[in-house]
């Protein structure tokens, strides 16, 4: 399969992601709960979650077109697999479900998913691997904003 089909795969899925978990997130960020908790002093503006998650699902489709292979069930496969699932529930886990302590977890695993992808590719993809240092990155502060949620709330 093609590079720009599996580009249009990728894209469709992550996206698709992206859009199930905002529905499953209910009214979010603009909830009562979330707007009752003590959010950490370093937490973003709210538009800055929109262009990273956008610049984010841009960065790992593209890595994942040029790395995954369709023809075999390989370790990247799965942990692609695995990343999403806990992706999407992390919304509702936090944002319906009110269990900062559960989501805490969720994104921990999550965030050691992409540092597992990222360490295992660099080898045999450096350049490529670079594309997933954003997911990894913002993975990173996202863990850290759920734990000061949980911690504070």
């Amino acid at each position: 399969m093609g590079f720009y089909y599996k580009l249009i795969i990728f894209l469709i899925v992550n996206f698709g992601a992206l859009w199930l978990g905002g529905i499953l997130q209910g009214e979010g960020a603009r909830s009562n709960w979330y707007l009752g908790l003590d959010i950490a002093p370093w937490t973003p503006p709210g538009w800055v979650f929109g262009v990273a998650w956008v610049s984010i699902m841009l960065c790992f489709s593209l890595f994942m077109a040029y790395t995954a292979d369709f023809k075999a069930i390989n370790l990247l496969m799965a942990l692609f697999l695995i990343q999403l699932i806990m992706n999407v529930s992390w919304n509702a886990i936090f944002f319906r479900y009110h269990m900062p302590g559960f989501s805490l977890l969720v994104i921990l695993l999550l965030t050691i998913t992409i540092g597992i992808i990222f360490f295992t590719s660099f080898k045999a993809w450096p350049q490529k691997s670079l594309l997933l240092l954003p997911y990894l990155i913002w993975l990173i502060l996202a863990t850290s904003l759920n734990w000061y949620a949980w911690i504070k709330n």
